[in-house]
């Protein structure tokens, strides 16, 4: 009982009913907002970007942040057109596994900075997000290859990303997979409850023996590879890339992150609450043109979610501690009323 009175009261629920809120209201608009080729639409654009809510939130809980990833995305992206202009003939799985191998890539370098160098994450990320975006610019121009179409690749990979199983798109599949894997690893594996311990408190983390510099590495590895493989799933299911792919995700990819409940402060939160706070800003962004909102506004609706849920978690988090002070004093209880004080106390007499 009580565990489902946590589950209603949590931040994924209220998710929910927001979520259900925007669809109520857009498919009174558009009754065919709600048709089975617009969910699956909707599930479609969503997939993508969940997998990059998947890995940032695994930095956000130990404090942390990767703001390259958009350029990362867009990096992986332009290899898997140009592994199929060099060899057509590449097979679909290498191609994951080549996008995923240098979106490690990337992560381990941001993830060496930051656990080995001690360089803030927010500074780290912010020059590589230029760094890896200038290399793709440079990798673009050094081919000639400004732009890869759809007829440049695999018919078996277009086919990938806009096929789907039982109805559901591969891309969703693959997001629910990810999802359920690091959800589970990070409330059951040793090694996913230390990312919370060491958002939490990183100086007791330490203290407690928990290798902090080892963990946040590998969460910047295994972020680096979701990002590399929604890089991929871009390609796969959009047909048509530049070196501008994957532009200003960061901040739709931070937005949703800490709009599904993960503190920004590190510590808190759960990949399922992320996921959602994904799927709503982007029903949110599909429902805007429907709804007669211009599109300039869009990009203002993820930084005012974002703006907001900062400040819900700023205000729950002192009136937390506002509690706990008055807790404490409780238990401490007030001064004994007959204690004398130290100029008060009589001095024995000589």
């Amino acid at each position: 009982m009580n565990r489902l009175r946590d589950l209603l009261s949590g931040r994924e629920m209220s998710i929910v009913g927001v979520l259900v809120a925007v669809v109520a209201v857009t498919t009174a608009v558009n009754p065919g907002f709600l048709s089975p080729q617009g969910v699956h639409d909707l599930f479609l654009n969503a997939s993508i970007i969940a997998l990059l809510v998947i890995g940032q939130t695994l930095l956000v809980i130990t404090r942390n942040i990767d703001l390259s990833v958009g350029s990362v995305m867009g990096l992986t992206a332009f290899l898997s057109g140009q592994l199929f202009i060099s060899s057509p003939g590449t097979p679909v799985i290498l191609v994951l596994l080549a996008g995923m191998a240098l979106g490690a890539v990337c992560g381990a370098f941001n993830g060496a900075l930051v656990a080995i160098a001690k360089v803030p994450a927010l500074v780290v990320t912010l020059g590589t997000l230029y760094v890896f975006r200038g290399v793709n610019y440079g990798w673009a121009s050094a081919t000639d290859t400004h732009q890869v179409n759809a007829d440049q690749m695999s018919p078996d990979f277009l086919a990938f990303g806009s096929g789907s199983v039982f109805g559901i798109p591969n891309l969703s599949l693959i997001a629910l997979a990810m999802l359920v894997l690091v959800g589970y690893a990070l409330h059951n594996w040793r090694s996913g409850r230390e990312l919370y311990a060491i958002g939490s408190n990183p100086q007791a983390a330490r203290l407690a023996g928990i290798p902090a510099g080892r963990r946040v590495f590998t969460a910047f590895v295994i972020s680096g590879a979701l990002v590399g493989l929604a890089g991929v799933l871009h390609a796969s299911y959009f047909g048509t890339i530049n070196a501008s792919v994957g532009t200003g995700k960061e901040l739709a990819v931070v937005a949703a992150v800490v709009v599904g409940g993960v503190a920004i402060f590190g510590g808190s939160g759960s990949v399922l609450g992320a996921v959602l706070g994904a799927l709503l800003l982007t029903t949110i962004t599909s429902a805007l043109p429907i709804l007669g909102v211009p599109a300039f506004w869009q990009r203002a609706v993820d930084g005012a979610a974002l703006l907001l849920a900062i400040s819900m978690d700023r205000a729950v988090m002192l009136r937390m501690a506002e509690r706990l002070r008055r807790e404490r004093n409780a238990k401490a209880g007030p001064p004994p009323a007959d204690t004398p004080s130290g100029s008060e106390r009589s001095v024995p007499r000589a």
